[in-house]
């Protein structure tokens, strides 16, 4: 599918110029709407969002501050556990298992949603984008801007969305192949289990800077040296002070985090990989003569560019609600615990349109996405010219 320019979004994410209808870019999936039919799913998800926001209130509130209490009860719990009885087994298993989950919840449901600005409407300076801070090596600043202004705005546009495949992988038949690519699913089970450094490094653009020849500035040194001090201070918690803690107990302290950071990074890789990974989600790339997109194009990007996950409310909520990623990518600003109840009328909003909602069990999206960067490992010649749409 090929796009018009992407620019910078309003709040709901979309863009606020509007471009001359005939140049309207057009796609396969979207071919059969025209103007006035994109016009008319811009309003109708205008005023979706517009009654959510109407709606927020006391119970929005109260959901992120139960989220927030029941994840730093589980790591108190988790590190008390560990610490007085880390050498028996059953409490090592309860220790980690805590630990694994108050940093899933730290990371997913908290972090990434609170960034986003979905809880500044309580005005509480405790839970705000400005000033909350997470367990994660990458600055919040910079995930904000990585994350919240490039990936949001420009997603799956190829060449500009860098979460394509973070930059090291090949996750799309315009993307040309390089002898790199032959060793992306090993490289990807890599960035798996050290997913968190893996989005710092993305998030510091190191691959784009070496990829260009370019020496790193000191705009970037000095991004490169907050980072650095972020995962010290990590490892120094992690690793040194809360194993001392356990006395005689250390090792199996240490071993019980470690095993909790790799479930982290294991469980985020896979539930983002499924957002925008799966076979059936579409890319786009730029016209030779740019435009802007309307409001309603930059909706219609948004919901075929993603896919959701299908499951029970204790998923969605390890998840970060990123399992309701098309929900999450056509409003990004809105409670990450209203998706769940939005996500059928949005669903009905794109049938409607004729539009399809890629969903499936996290199983089938972690394997389609998979699938992927399995095949596209192999060169064109080999594996045909063939979009696998």
């Amino acid at each position: 599918m090929t796009t018009s320019t992407v620019t910078s979004p309003s709040a709901t994410g979309a863009v606020t110029a509007a471009a001359d209808p005939a140049e309207r870019p057009v796609s396969p999936a979207t071919a059969h709407l025209d103007a006035a039919d994109v016009a008319a799913l811009a309003a109708e998800l205008d005023a979706l969002r517009d009654e959510v926001l109407a709606g927020r209130g006391a119970r929005d509130a109260a959901y992120i501050r139960r989220v927030i209490a029941v994840q730093r009860g589980l790591e108190l719990g988790g590190r008390a556990l560990l610490a007085v009885g880390s050498r028996r087994r059953p409490v090592w298993v309860l220790g980690a298992a805590c630990l694994a989950t108050a940093k899933v919840l730290d990371n997913m449901e908290i972090g990434h949603n609170v960034l986003h600005g979905q809880w500044d409407w309580m005005r509480d300076p405790k839970i705000h984008s400005a000033t909350w801070d997470w367990d994660h090596v990458t600055p919040p600043e910079q995930w904000k801007r990585s994350h919240n202004e490039l990936h949001h705005v420009h997603t799956n546009v190829l060449g500009h969305d860098n979460d394509l495949g973070y930059g090291i992988l090949r996750v799309d038949e315009a993307q040309p192949w390089r002898p790199r690519h032959a060793v992306q699913p090993l490289w990807n089970l890599v960035n798996a289990v050290f997913f968190e450094y893996g989005i710092a490094l993305y998030d510091l653009e190191v691959g784009e800077t070496l990829r260009a020849g370019r020496r790193p500035d000191a705009e970037m040194r000095g991004r490169i040296g907050d980072v650095l001090r972020r995962a010290r201070r990590q490892l120094l918690k992690d690793l040194v002070i809360h194993p001392a803690l356990s006395g005689p107990g250390w090792r199996s302290t240490l071993s019980a985090t470690l095993a909790a950071n790799l479930v982290r990074n294991l469980w985020s890789h896979s539930v983002i990989m499924c957002g925008h990974f799966p076979e059936g989600v579409e890319t786009f790339e730029l016209d030779e003569t740019p435009t802007r997109e309307t409001r309603g194009e930059w909706y219609l990007r948004q919901m075929l560019g993603s896919a959701d996950i299908t499951g029970p409310p204790l998923l969605h909520v390890l998840a970060g609600n990123l399992s309701h990623q098309i929900e999450h990518h056509v409003f990004p600003d809105l409670p990450s615990n209203r998706y769940a109840e939005i996500a059928p009328r949005l669903r009905e909003v794109m049938e409607r349109h004729g539009l399809t909602y890629h969903a499936a069990p996290l199983h089938r999206q972690v394997a389609s996405a998979w699938h992927k960067v399995v095949r596209l490992s192999v060169p064109p010649r080999v594996s045909g010219s063939r979009r696998g749409r």
